[in-house]
Formats: structure tokens, C-alpha cells, sequence
């Protein structure tokens, strides 16, 4: 029997009658049977057997399975101290979903996919011994972690390392086009570029001209974004890893660009096949200004980027349309239109409506909180990257006549039930930083020069957590009470301190900081200031939540002080440190719940493709857990956004938020809704959407609708940049 010829397995069957309630019960142990069956009944069987761990390596090696430099940076009585800890360690799966995952997503198979060729400690030891680069202390250190599930690389880097055929480490790609041809070119180049690699594409579209503005003066001219939109929307279908997978791409425009209603229209259901986009993701950038024209009920005006451009000698997205706003509308040199801010706002909830796009960036949030010298100009595919670049421009030859600085995303997570328990949360953050080091350093997408200088000259990673609403169910706490906004604002804290504690650490060694260090907050010392100007106490107050930390160092204004002066004296390394990913597929795999959001029901029903209907029941489910387990189409969103809000105040970067509704509304969840229809409406979106903005939150993800025949609209289809 191999992978390709399973028969007479019973595990499937053994799942799905978890979603059949005996004497009106879940019959969890169901679970735990299925998990035994599948060990046995696949795994057991079609896994390839060594006599000696040396026979192991050496029949990968010799196979061109895996890559041999890095593991001859050790000796192998070190590797086999390695094994013989992490085997001590007495791993095992929690679910059956987790297995499943897994072995059919992660574990490394035969080329002629017939056997396994590693189980879920070879693939901890493999990146432990591949991210430490050499050094045993930070390989044994990174075994620890990754055993006990307190870290998880993202899924680039987890599935990838060490392997010799493999995709970049690094998750997804952020790029922007400047307004003349050869830049667009260019741009669609880089798209083509980075979807083979693999990894999902963000692009900034608000600095092309609009439709009719004029090419050379002659009036009318340009086309405007939406044909540039389908042309990049054909590139990720063509660039598709050789079929492996859908090349996945976001475009980004600003709400105040003239094309912004075509640009909308087209992720339509009716659109026009001409302009339709069918795969292609939706952003766009809201300026403060825009929340409050809507507030006014006023007219917008939406202005042309060629004359911005021309009147303050920068591109569309560098000028502050929130501070320039009456001048622009006053200048006569800039051509606009106008529409009432109402009517764009009611369209935002349409679309949101239907497809789940698009994707809010509340760009004056991002730039307010951002300590780094230069401006935030977009997001990437899942919303949660959020870093300064700068243009650059082609000439005729194609090359390079300005080399701006483009980004890519380097991510890993935190298990925060896992790392709760971590018998030094401080040390575990510290080698969580190093392994995601080591992949920004070893980053080199020399394929898009402006991404290969923007890496080198910014060393940023991205730490994030997944598992919160486990956490809470786990330790009796309802989802966005005031203990739960209270924990989740200490753990974030404490992921800000001890990210910043190692970047220093770092930069003291290697005798580097990240480039303009010396124009950052942090140089000046003015990001500390929450922390030190007494007007917030990040530290636990409730007794509950005194109790949970308790055993686990919490910095007082004193170590606040001193981690202040010591980066003010010797620098950081990285740009960025923190940003919270969706954490999609990878999260079963921890047998946790995904990100900060709640859980979708106590036992999720996953459709897999070529097996039919999975069932997870939720981390930690009992009679104990389950009135702590509310599905999120039942809670109320402005709690999630209460969540968010509360690590959001401590991530240099972004979270990806997803909004989750149900387009009949339960009675009494929104107090807006009373004497009105249970409907979903626009309405609701934007009290929504307003509320988030109120509370400081940087990007709104996916908006996910839960319709009344048990469908979805908007669930996140895409692998290529979760964790």
C-alpha cells in the first residue's frame, strides 16, 4: 500500500462522527480515534524506515532531498544530541486535524509521492538546525521552542527549510509603480517575478493617473488603473509555481484616487467581463479626512495623481491628502471630481457585502503610530505588513534610474498558550527573533531589486501570536471582557519588550542598526513614552489576570527606562519586529485557534480537497470550556475590535482583523439594529468600520458573511501569505 492507494481506512469516517451528537453530546473521543487510526492505518505504513539516523541524512542528501551545507556546519554527535532531546520530549498530535494537516501539507514526501520521508519532529529538527545557522546553543534552543509548540515559523519557512527544492522563506511581497510606463512595466514584471517564487504580491496602484488624464498633453489619454489591475491579474494566474498553486496578488488604491468607483466595480459579481476580476484581491488607503467627510455628510473630491504629482513634485501616495486636503481642492493646476463621501462609503459596504473586499487600510493610523523615519503607502495580501518605502523609477533601458525600497515579509508566530507555560518567556522570545533573523538575512529576491535593498537596509521580521481565543476558553474568560482586554494588551506588551530587548542585542553585536535608526522614534526615544509618561499602566490590575502572569516577568517604568537608553545608545536591527498574520492552515497543525479572532464554531466543518468534509472540534473543548466558546457570527464585532485594539496599541506593524457577520442578524447583538430590519446593511458595516477607525485600529481584513443558506462570502481562499 503507498499515499496514492489508501484503501480500507476508517479514519474519515471516524471524524466526521464527531458532527453527530450522541444523547445530545460531541462525541470528542471520536476525534482521538481517528487520530489513532490515521497514525496507524497511513502514517505508520507508508513512512520510510532507516536503520541509523546517518542513513537517514545520508539518503536525503544523496537524493537531493535536502541541502548538505547547512547541516555540515554541525557535528553529527550534536545532531544526534538533538534527535535524542527533541525524541525525549514525547511529541505528539492532539487531533486528528493536526495529523492530518501535516502529513498532507508539511511533511516531506517521495518524489513519486508514494512514501513519507519525515515525521513532525524530523521537520523540528530540520529547522532548528537550518535557522540556527551553525550555532548549537540557538539549534537546541529553537528545538525547545518548536517541540513545544511555543514558536511556529510561517508556512514559507516551516515547510521550506532545508529542503533543496523549495520556494523562498520569506511569506509575501509588497511593491508599488510610480506613473510612467516603464515603471508599470516593471511592476508587472516583478508580479510575474514573485508569484513563481511563490508568495502572495501587494501592489500600490494610487500614484498611476486616472482614466481621461492626459499622456504628453494630450487630453484624455490614460486608461486609468483598472486595465493595469487585469493585466496583473492574468500574471499571477500565468505565474503559478508550474501549477502547484494560484498565483495570489492585492492591488491597493487610495479612496480619494478618480478611478475609485471602477476600481471597486470591478470585483463585481455583474461587472463587465471586460474589467471583472475574479481572483485578484482589493485594498484601499482611508485617509482621516475621508471619515470625516462622511461624518459631515459633505461632498468628496477625488484628485488627479498626475497633477499631485506635478504640484508637489512627489508621487500621489506621499502627500498627506489629510493635511493637503483645502489646498489641493483650492488649487486650480489639480484637475478633480466629487461625489458626495456617502454615496463611496455606502459602495465600500456594498462591495464588502458581496465579496468580502475590500480590504480597509487606515492609512493616517498606520503613519501616526509609525516610529520610522518615511511614510506608509499600502499593505500586503493579508493586511497585517505595514512599512515605509520609497519609489523608484525605470528609464527607457528598463533599468533602475531611482532605486526606491520595496519589502518582504519574513513572519513566525507565537503559540500563546504554549508560550504562557514557557519556563522563560523572555529567553523564548529572543530565540524566536534570531530564527526569523536568520531568514531576512538570508533573504536576496534579486529578481526585484527594490524589495533585495529595501531587506538588506531594514533586517524587518514580523512576530505575531495565534491561539488567543483558546487561551481565554482555556482559562474561563469571555471573549472582549475587560480581564480579556486586560491579558491580551500585557502579553502584547511583553512581546514588544523582549522583540525590542533582542533587536538591540543584536545590533550591539554585529555593531549595526537598521538603516536612519538615528531619524526612528526610537533614537530620540520618544516611542517609549507610553510606557514611561504614566498616562497608561500596561501592567496586570484585575486579580484574575495577576494570577495568569504570575511566575512571568512583567517590566516595570525602570526597565522600561533602561531598555530606552540602552537602544537610544546602541541601536536596533530591525525595522519592524511585530505583526499579527491570519494564521490560517498552520494553526491545526498547533491545535490552536487562528490569530486573535474567535473561533467559527465550537466544531469546524473544513472542506478538503479530494476527501470531502473535516470536522476540528475547538482546542480544549469540554463541558468545562464550552460556554467561553461563542462562534464569531454570533459575537459582537466591536469586542473583536476591543481586542485588537488592545495588542494593537504595542504592534509596530499590523494585525489582519476580520470582520465576521451573519447577513440575518441575531436579535439584541447590535442595539442600532432595534426597531430596524435583522438584515445586514451597509449601515452596519460602516458603524463598524467607524468604530475600528475610533479605536485606533491600522487595517480591516476580510469582512466573512455567514448567509441565510449556510454559505460564505469572503472566506479567505488564499495560502500564500497566512503563517
Amino acid at each position: 500500500m503507498s499515499l496514492k492507494d489508501l484503501t480500507d481506512v476508517t479514519y474519515y469516517d471516524l471524524n466526521n462522527e464527531i458532527n453527530i451528537p450522541v444523547n445530545g453530546q460531541i462525541p470528542l473521543n471520536k476525534d482521538q480515534e481517528a487520530l489513532d487510526a490515521f497514525l496507524t492505518q497511513n502514517v505508520k505504513p507508508n513512512t520510510k524506515q532507516f536503520e541509523t539516523l546517518r542513513a537517514r541524512f545520508d539518503y536525503l542528501i544523496d537524493n537531493d532531498y535536502i541541502e548538505a551545507d547547512f547541516l555540515n556546519q554541525y557535528p553529527f554527535d550534536f545532531v544526534e544530541q538533538l534527535y535524542a532531546y527533541l525524541k525525549s520530549q514525547n511529541f505528539h498530535f492532539k487531533s486528528f486535524m493536526a495529523a492530518y494537516k501535516f502529513y498532507a501539507q508539511y511533511a516531506l514526501k517521495s518524489n513519486d509521492g508514494d512514501l513519507y520521508l519525515e515525521n513532525y519532529i524530523d521537520r523540528v529538527a530540520m529547522n532548528a538546525l537550518y535557522f540556527a545557522d551553525g550555532d548549537q546553543k540557538l539549534a537546541m534552543d529553537l528545538a525547545d521552542e518548536m517541540i513545544h509548540q511555543r514558536y511556529q515559523p510561517a508556512t514559507p519557512s516551516f515547510l521550506s527549510a532545508g529542503r533543496k527544492q523549495r520556494g523562498e522563506l520569506v511569506s509575501c511581497f509588497l511593491i508599488q509603480s510610480t506613473d510612467d510606463m516603464n515603471t508599470i512595466g516593471r511592476t508587472i514584471n516583478s508580479a510575474l517575478q514573485l508569484s513563481r517564487i511563490g508568495g502572495g504580491v501587494g501592489i500600490n496602484l494610487s500614484n498611476l493617473r486616472g482614466a481621461g488624464d492626459p499622456i504628453k498633453h494630450v487630453e484624455g489619454a490614460a486608461s486609468g488603473v483598472v486595465p493595469v489591475m487585469k493585466l496583473l491579474e492574468d500574471s499571477f494566474s500565468y505565474s503559478n509555481q508550474l501549477g502547484q498553486r494560484q498565483g495570489a496578488g492585492v492591488v491597493y488604491l487610495s479612496v480619494f484616487h478618480p478611478d475609485i468607483v471602477a476600481f471597486l466595480s470591478a470585483k463585481k459579481e455583474n461587472a463587465d467581463e471586460k474589467i471583472r476580476l475574479k481572483t485578484l484581491s482589493l485594498g484601499i488607503t482611508v485617509p482621516d479626512k475621508f471619515y470625516d467627510l462622511v461624518r459631515d455628510n459633505e461632498e468628496m473630491y477625488l484628485f488627479s495623481p498626475y497633477d499631485v504629482e506635478r504640484e508637489y513634485g512627489k508621487p500621489f501616495s506621499y502627500v498627506d491628502i489629510t493635511e493637503e486636503y483645502d489646498n489641493m481642492v483650492a488649487n486650480k493646476n489639480i484637475r478633480k471630481k466629487k461625489m458626495m463621501a456617502r454615496e463611496l462609503e455606502t459602495e465600500i459596504g456594498k462591495l464588502q457585502q458581496e465579496s468580502g473586499y475590500p480590504y480597509i487600510i487606515n492609512i493616517d493610523t498606520a503613519n501616526r503610530a509609525n516610529p520610522i523615519d518615511g511614510r506608509i503607502v499600502m499593505s500586503n495580501l493579508c493586511s497585517e505588513i505595514l512599512q515605509v518605502q520609497t519609489p523608484s523609477t525605470v528609464n527607457n533601458k528598463q533599468e533602475y534610474s531611482t532605486m526606491g525600497r520595496d519589502i518582504s515579509c519574513n513572519l513566525g508566530s507565537t503559540n500563546i498558550v504554549n508560550l504562557m507555560a514557557s519556563p522563560d518567556f523572555g529567553h523564548s522570545v529572543e530565540t524566536m527573533v534570531r530564527a526569523l533573523t536568520f531568514v531576512t538575512d538570508h533573504s536576496d529576491i534579486d529578481v526585484v531589486p527594490s524589495i533585495q535593498r529595501g531587506n538588506h537596509l531594514s533586517h524587518t521580521i514580523g512576530l505575531g501570536a495565534m491561539g488567543l481565543h483558546s487561551y481565554f476558553a482555556k482559562n474561563h474568560m469571555n471573549y472582549g471582557d475587560e480581564d480579556s482586554l486586560e491579558f491580551t494588551s500585557t502579553y502584547f506588551m511583553l512581546l514588544n519588550y523582549w522583540t525590542l530587548k533582542a533587536s538591540n542585542e543584536i545590533a550591539k553585536e554585529r555593531h549595526e542598526s537598521f538603516y536612519k535608526f538615528d531619524k526612528s522614534a526610537y533614537a530620540d526615544g520618544t516611542y517609549f513614552d507610553q510606557y514611561l509618561d504614566g498616562s497608561q499602566d500596561f501592567e496586570p490590575k484585575s486579580d484574575k489576570v495577576k494570577g495568569l502572569f504570575e511566575g512571568i516577568f512583567v517590566p516595570s517604568k525602570a526597565d522600561w527606562e533602561a531598555l530606552k537608553q540602552a537602544i537610544m545608545t546602541d541601536g536596533l536591527y530591525h525595522q519592524n519586529r511585530m505583526a499579527v498574520a491570519p494564521n490560517g492552515s498552520i494553526s491545526y497543525i498547533n491545535d490552536t485557534t487562528a490569530s486573535l479572532h474567535p473561533i467559527i464554531n465550537r466544531v469546524e466543518e473544513r472542506q478538503e480537497k479530494k476527501i470531502g468534509n473535516i470536522y476540528y472540534p475547538a482546542p480544549y473543548l469540554s463541558n468545562d470550556t464550552m460556554p467561553y466558546y461563542k462562534s464569531a457570527y454570533d459575537t459582537d464585532m466591536r469586542k473583536v475590535i476591543d481586542v485588537y485594539a488592545a495588542a494593537q496599541k504595542h504592534v509596530d506593524q499590523g494585525m489582519s482583523l476580520t470582520l465576521f457577520m451573519r447577513s440575518t442578524i441575531p436579535a439584541g447583538l447590535y442595539e442600532w439594529k432595534d426597531g430596524r430590519t435583522d438584515k445586514m446593511t451597509t449601515r452596519d458595516l460602516s458603524i463598524l468600520r467607524n468604530y475600528a477607525y475610533k479605536k485606533g485600529i491600522k487595517s480591516i481584513y476580510y469582512v466573512r458573511t455567514f448567509t441565510d443558506d449556510d454559505n460564505e462570502i469572503g472566506a479567505n481562499q488564499c495560502e500564500s501569505c497566512v503563517i
